[in-house]
């Protein structure tokens, strides 16, 4: 039997999935799985009701019977009025098992007939209680859910506290959420089962709050709006989506520097404890809301004579947080500040910024209070924003620069040069390079409704352009309008040309039209002195003669790299230092490589310069990925997905790494999702380059897995769409021995050394040395699976000698582990006359190797390997020639597999013995059955034996 009480809410706001608790409710769940309670607890709004249903709904199913309440504040003074809820629709079936007193006693306190009282009734009530919840156990397990304990009212607390400490092993378990602030929570466990898990709901990151504001369809907002309502919010999810919602509603969105508009239903929970003020501590408190980082002393610089008692009393309200160690001011709540500033009039309003433009001590500060007190243009005002707005940029904070570009174009009269478009144009590019691609596109895209002038224009569609990022293909349409805009001005032409060479790599992925592009592109800058836009398009140019393997590519990356250098190019993701980073990375210069990534990410931190950040966390996994510090690897990788995700940039290109990442240290089911997830983007955004590095990662993943088949479909795809491309250098992917050892294990060897010799033609010409020992190993896997097992070792010895003097430790260490394989199998194995391998049958160094390399799933499969150690077998006695006649039919794998079923051995050491998976064993030998004409592994023993099967 299921008790339910009707939570009834606004069908909008029911949520299908628990957004940024996904980790919180798997242990919830998990807890009460175990038999256990939870308490969910934190302040108001947080999501705990929200939590508590989507717990409820996915484990009430598992009761017999659920009981619920939910209080409220109004109705907490009235006695019994929860037990009421929880107990009022099973009174009857539980009723007649109760003795009498204690049968009466509960039902004249559910019902309200007669007067009773915890006092006059007390222990009868308590044990009626505790009774009721052990007949309806005895029936089936039986679920308590009770929201908003702290409403409670305060008979039916001391009830269900005194039934929960009593119900021993007896199948009652509590779901319960309470607010609460910091610990307080601790009161409510006495009135919960001893077991019971207490899970604090704490706020929402930026791009949790995002997922909320999305799901609930708030999805006009700008990534810097949601930045202002996860700030403003303080990560509180009801906060954030009232504040979204007043947004999404509203015609008029906020000016540049202004906080966001507080709607009514959020005011009321702060303005009854402003209300509380004297109206000197309003003002004072006031100025703090507009400050940037307000301190005592920034108060009486603006006048607040008498701050210190005025924030005290503030503080004693609970409207400040007191910290004696910081010396700024903090609000108890973003809201408090935002709700405060929205109360004001605009005239006071404006006064308090006046006084801050005096007061404060920065001059980008003072610049933007200055701006906030002025109203209308004013040339003056206009051009201090502008310069407030370079030393922003220069600081390395875009995002402000962005933010006072804005008002200085607010505050730029229509006749002035510059004029006010012309600053709005900076103000796109400064967000651009803050990463916030979404702003810059509405300030570019209105600047194109009223520019006139070609530069401006065509300035106004490169933003456009650059907003789009991977995602080309959806602003074909812009590339002809630009071109007409450019008419045939060089230094226009460039900008569009180098537009054109990634549309050709991205959308249409052919490298050999980007080059030619680019090369166009950096000739027309020359011709028009744009050193910027030549250093940007030769930049391309070597990097894309890099991954085809163009002989030019050194020549290039010389020509980028020449005085005199633009410094915004010279550290940007797509410049000069970045062609010479994969340069020296394909070229196995790894240290080299470290540092000179590792110093241009130092620098794009310095300049804020978001989206360089995010490629330069990733280029710096990478290096450690492929020197073998796998650990450190996963933490820039990881750091980069979150960068790539709070700001929407380059999000594709950071999960495949990150799958790398993880497939080396970290999940290997995590670095599958993340594959996937990599190659949807790609697919999605149409960009054929780095679809095939998503599915090389894919490939990667699923060799760790243990799944070779799935390795070869994902890693064949990646071979075609590379040949298409016209990718020549396998530096760039690195898949190639991967697919190599994937075909030998489902029994392709022929495959895997041609993939294996034509990859070393080109890994030969380009002197690519790390390749050629990676080739080096498959190819020793080939000859394994051939029998050649001395041979193989020999070439095992020698590559993981060769990829540790590289300085490619993973590598290295796979190197080990397949020659520890190897000894082991053929001694498990030995062929008559054999003689036996040299070197012990030891995983040890395979194990030390991966463990120097913090490189867990391999150390998992060493471990895997060394457990279940050789398989022991007797020397099989040689076949008879009826049996070598009746395999001449097979191919190679074929008659391999056949010959060690006649030798006894099973799948399992089959599987072993050459390198491939059992599901690839049992699939040979049911095309071995099917070409002898027999029918199981019975039928090629006897016919081992020389006997007719029937």
């Amino acid at each position: 039997m299921t008790v339910r009480r009707d939570f009834q809410e606004p069908p909008r706001s029911r949520p299908d999935l628990v957004i940024g608790r996904e980790e919180l409710f798997t242990s919830a769940r998990e807890q009460l799985g175990r038999g256990g309670s939870v308490l969910l607890h934190g302040p108001a709004g947080i999501g705990k009701s929200t939590v508590l249903r989507a717990l409820a709904a996915d484990y009430g199913g598992a009761a017999r019977t659920v009981l619920r309440c939910s209080a409220t504040e109004s109705e907490s003074h009235l006695p019994f009025l929860a037990l009421a809820d929880l107990f009022g629709l099973v009174l009857e079936d539980v009723s007649g098992a109760l003795p009498g007193a204690q049968r009466t006693a509960l039902e004249s306190a559910l019902t309200g007939r007669g007067e009773s009282t915890l006092q006059r009734d007390g222990l009868a009530l308590r044990l009626a209680v505790l009774s009721a919840l052990r007949v309806l156990a005895a029936k089936g397990p039986v679920l308590v859910v009770a929201d908003d304990l702290q409403w409670l009212d305060a008979a039916s607390a001391e009830l269900l506290g005194f039934a929960a400490r009593r119900l021993g092993d007896t199948p009652v378990q509590m779901l319960c959420a309470v607010r609460t602030e910091g610990q307080e929570y601790d009161r409510h466990l006495p009135a919960s089962p001893p077991d019971t898990l207490a899970v604090r709901l704490g706020p929402l990151n930026r791009t949790q709050v995002s997922a909320l504001l999305d799901h609930r369809g708030y999805t006009p907002l700008s990534r810097s709006t949601i930045r202002d309502i996860h700030r403003t919010s303080g990560g509180n999810p009801l906060f954030a989506l009232e504040l979204g919602r007043a947004l999404a509603e509203s015609p008029a969105r906020p000016r540049p520097g202004e906080p966001l508009p507080v709607p009514t239903s959020l005011r009321a929970l702060v303005l009854s404890r402003l209300e509380m003020l004297s109206d000197e501590a309003r003002r004072t408190l006031l100025v703090a809301s507009a400050g940037a980082r307000p301190t005592l002393a920034l108060l009486h610089a603006a006048g607040r004579e008498h701050a210190e008692a005025e924030t005290a009393q503030a503080a004693a309200l609970g409207l400040l947080a007191t910290d004696p160690e910081a010396p700024a001011l903090r609000f108890a709540h973003p809201l408090i500040s935002a709700a405060l500033y929205a109360e004001a009039p605009a005239q006071e309003r404006r006064a308090v910024h006046a006084a801050l433009s005096t007061a404060a001590s920065d001059p980008i500060e003072r610049a933007r209070h200055l701006a906030l007190a002025t109203t209308g243009t004013d040339p003056d005002v206009a051009a201090r924003l502008a310069e407030a707005g370079a030393l922003a940029r220069d600081r390395g904070a875009p995002s402000v620069a962005a933010s006072l570009g804005l008002l200085a174009a607010r505050h730029t009269p229509a006749d002035s040069t510059p004029g006010p478009d012309e600053r709005r144009l900076q103000a796109a590019e400064d967000a651009i390079t803050a990463g916030e691609a979404d702003l810059a596109r509405d300030i570019a895209r209105d600047v194109l409704t009223r520019a006139t002038v070609p530069a401006e224009r065509v300035r106004a569609w490169m933003v456009v352009i650059e907003a789009a990022g991977q995602a080309l293909g959806e602003v074909d349409a812009v590339f002809p309008q630009v071109l007409a805009d450019a008419g045939d001005d060089p230094r226009l032409l460039a900008q569009v040309y180098y537009q054109l060479a990634w549309r050709g790599l991205v959308v249409e992925g052919d490298f050999a039209e980007a080059r030619q592009e680019a090369a166009h592109a950096a000739e027309l800058a020359a011709r028009g002195g744009d050193r910027r836009t030549e250093l940007m398009a030769l930049s391309f140019q070597a990097s894309t003669e890099t991954l085809m393997g163009h002989p030019d590519a050194p020549a290039t990356v010389k020509r980028a790299l020449k005085e005199p250098q633009d410094p915004y190019v010279a550290c940007h993701h797509n410049g000069a230092g970045s062609a010479r980073f994969r340069w020296l990375i394909m070229s196995d210069q790894l240290p080299e490589a470290r540092a000179t990534i590792t110093s241009l990410l130092r620098e794009v931190r310095r300049r804020g310069m978001v989206e360089s950040e995010v490629h330069f966390l990733r280029f710096l996994a990478d290096t450690e990925l492929r020197s073998g510090h796998c650990g450190r690897a996963l933490d820039l990788a990881r750091e980069s997905l979150r960068l790539a995700r709070d700001s929407g940039i380059g999000e594709g290109a950071s999960a495949m790494l990150a799958s790398l990442a993880e497939a080396s240290a970290g999940d290997v089911d995590r670095a599958l999702a993340l594959a996937r997830e990599a190659a949807d983007h790609a697919e999605v955004d149409g960009d054929q380059m780095y679809l095939s590095r998503a599915l090389a990662a894919l490939g990667y993943a699923q060799l760790v897995a243990g799944d070779p088949a799935a390795t070869v479909r994902s890693l064949r795809r990646v071979r075609e769409l590379e040949q298409g491309l016209g990718i020549n250098d396998p530096g760039r992917g690195r898949w190639h021995g991967d697919l190599a050892e994937a075909l030998v294990r489902i029994g392709e060897p022929g495959e895997a050394q041609d993939v294996i010799d034509t990859t070393r033609a080109h890994a030969l010409r380009l002197g690519r040395q790390s390749v050629l020992a990676v080739l080096d190993r498959a190819e020793a896997l080939v000859r394994a699976a051939r029998g050649e097992h001395e041979a193989a070792a020999a070439r095992l010895t020698s590559v993981q000698d060769r990829l540790g003097r590289l300085g490619y430790g993973l590598e290295e260490a796979r190197a080990a582990f397949a020659l520890a394989r190897l000894r082991a199998q053929s001694g498990a194995f030995p062929r008559t006359g054999a003689r036996p391998l040299p070197g012990p049958a030891s995983y040890d160094e395979a194990a030390r190797l991966f463990r120097r390399c913090r490189a867990l799933p391999w150390l998992r499969q060493v471990d895997a390997a060394a457990t279940a150690g050789p398989a022991a077998a007797e020397p099989p006695a040689a076949a008879p020639a009826v049996a070598l006649d009746a395999l001449e039919g097979l191919a190679a794998m074929e008659r391999q597999v056949a010959s060690l079923v006649m030798e006894g051995a099973t799948n399992r050491e089959i599987a072993a013995r050459l390198f491939i998976s059992v599901k690839t064993v049992e699939a040979t030998l049911t095309r071995v059955y099917r070409k002898l004409g027999i029918r199981s592994r019975v039928d090629i023993v006897r016919l081992a034996a020389g006997r007719r099967t029937t």
